[in-house]
């Protein structure tokens, strides 16, 4: 799988799917399996079991993985979905840095 463009913490949109258009906080990124996990987003019920004595068993919604590739970062300045290139730039001791920009405003992330 190639390297992904999102990290945590990050802000993105949804490209695709049932919830299309919503945006949400990265909770977790697996760039072995190509996905991430969003606030809010891919909800799925999960099953909880009773772990003592008098508590009841139940439902509850949790966030589900989902391709990166159906979400795209939002760039915090412009606040638009832009896909974030890599650009360097000289650091302080006079070494390039590595440092993600928005294609639209040339913004860093």
């Amino acid at each position: 799988m190639e390297k992904l463009n999102i990290k945590k913490d990050d802000i993105v949109v949804v490209l695709s799917g049932d919830d299309k258009g919503k945006r949400g906080k990265v909770l977790a990124v697996s760039p072995e399996e190509g996905k991430v996990i969003v606030e809010g987003v891919n909800l799925v019920k999960k099953n909880v079991k009773a772990r003592k004595q008098g508590e009841v068993s139940s439902q509850i919604d949790t966030e589900s993985a989902m391709y990166a590739c159906k979400v795209e970062l939002v760039c915090p300045k412009c606040d638009k979905p832009t896909r974030s290139k890599v650009g360097y730039e000289a650091g302080k001791d006079g070494k390039n840095v590595k440092v993600r920009l928005c294609t639209k405003c040339g913004a860093k992330i």
